[in-house]
């Protein structure tokens, strides 16, 4: 096979940072059966580990998300190279570009069509409203005629959301009639939708559907905040649930949503609603490995590397096997940095000693500057991994980190 990653991935090696630690291209693909070809950019480079002398070719482009340079560097690899079997892009705001690739170069693997039910959030709902699957009512933006419409009909508060976008990125709520108003003279609807604000907890489902859309593997964690608050600047993390009746209703309406999506070798990551009614309501899925400290989390509580089985899956092997894992418990927490300005780090404190069940902790050094914005894999005020056998000591520990940090900056 002809295989071309496109990577925008680096990987750390100070002992810090474990940012992306488990996309091991070099060690899940064979690069002595296949021919292995890049497009990276710059900080993607640095995430390609080896050999030089074993890869085809490499081509290294400012952004690999312009669809434009993107197929111009695919292109020049079919020239030296030849045909491409297999285009792989992990990152899920590349997916739609990867597949608009393989429709100009007629190249195999998922479409832009295929791509959608995990892509577009309108079509997702489209596909699991048909089959019966709770969804939130929704709507495209047409207008802002139309927008106003639909609130005067369902009322406040409501949620506007970019069809394609992720973590959070974009999205709104509004509560009246004044903030809506606000939100439509700035945003270009085009690319929105509108839906209604659905009351409750929310969880996040993690796994990997073999070739008949059937769940392999799957992790139920609950959010302790939500995304939307995270992009407001506030703590995001979860805790793994153990089994439970919850567990396995999530379970089981994860299956159902999958194979409505008609999901097939491919890693994901479902939210669901759960009102205070207790009924499961679809929030959004992504056909990828879940974000933040999720992957890791998982690798370490249960031996799975869902980057690993996709990767392997991607260069022809079987779907791999599961391994056994215990009925365990862990979680992770991001403390953000600011999202309006930079900042000097004056002071941020270790909480090992007084949360135990502390794994890995992420801290800036005194002086360093943090960038304003910034993905979950950024480095914030503090990122942290618990690991315990009890999801609840799991919770307070995550609890104690929220309110107990102890950490001191200077804005810039």
């Amino acid at each position: 096979m002809h295989i071309v990653i496109v990577n925008r991935w680096p990987r750390f090696f100070d002992g810090i940072r474990w940012d992306n630690e488990l996309t091991r291209y070099e060690e899940f693909i064979d690069h002595d059966a296949n021919r292995v070809s890049y497009v990276v950019d710059g900080p993607g480079a640095d995430g390609v580990l080896i050999d030089p002398g074993k890869i085809a070719w490499q081509v290294r482009v400012a952004d690999v998300n312009d669809v434009a340079a993107l197929g111009a560097a695919v292109r020049e690899i079919i020239e030296r190279v030849g045909p491409v079997d297999e285009l792989i892009a992990l990152s899920e705001f590349t997916l739609e570009i990867a597949a608009e690739v393989r429709a100009q170069l007629d190249i195999p693997g998922p479409s832009l069509d295929e791509v959608a039910v995990y892509r577009d959030k309108v079509r997702m709902k489209q596909v699991l409203e048909k089959a019966g699957i709770p969804v939130p009512r929704f709507a495209s933006c047409v207008s802002a005629e139309q927008v106003r419409a639909f609130a005067a009909d369902r009322g406040f508060p409501l949620i506007l959301k970019p069809l394609a976008a992720a973590a959070s990125i974009g999205v709104r709520r509004v509560d009246d009639d004044a903030e809506l108003d606000a939100a439509l003279d700035v945003l270009d609807l085009s690319g929105y939708e509108v839906e209604e604000f659905v009351a409750g907890e929310i969880y996040h489902i993690d796994g990997f559907v073999d070739d008949h859309a059937h769940v392999v593997f799957q992790a139920v964690s609950r959010y302790i905040n939500d995304c939307l608050s995270f992009a407001q600047g506030e703590p995001l993390g979860s805790v793994l649930l153990r089994s439970s009746p919850r567990r396995t209703m999530l379970e089981d309406f994860c299956q159902q949503v999958v194979s409505a999506l008609d999901l097939r070798r491919l890693p994901f990551h479902l939210e669901v609603f759960i009102t205070p009614a207790g009924d499961p309501v679809f929030l959004e899925i992504g056909g990828r490995v879940g974000g933040a400290e999720v992957p890791h989390l998982l690798y370490r509580v249960f031996g799975v590397n869902l980057y690993e089985m996709f990767l392997r899956t991607l260069a022809g092997d079987p779907v791999p096997q599961v391994p056994d894992y215990a009925d365990a418990s862990g979680g992770w927490l991001i403390m953000p940095k600011s999202e309006e300005h930079a900042e000097r780090v004056v002071r941020a404190s270790s909480m090992r000693e007084q949360v135990p069940a502390l794994w890995r902790e992420l801290l800036p050094a005194p002086g360093q500057v943090l960038a304003p914005g910034g993905a979950y894999d950024a480095l914030h005020r503090g990122r942290f991994i618990l690991l315990h056998e009890d999801e609840h000591v799991v919770e307070a520990g995550i609890r104690k980190i929220i309110e107990n940090f102890d950490f001191e900056a200077e804005s810039l």
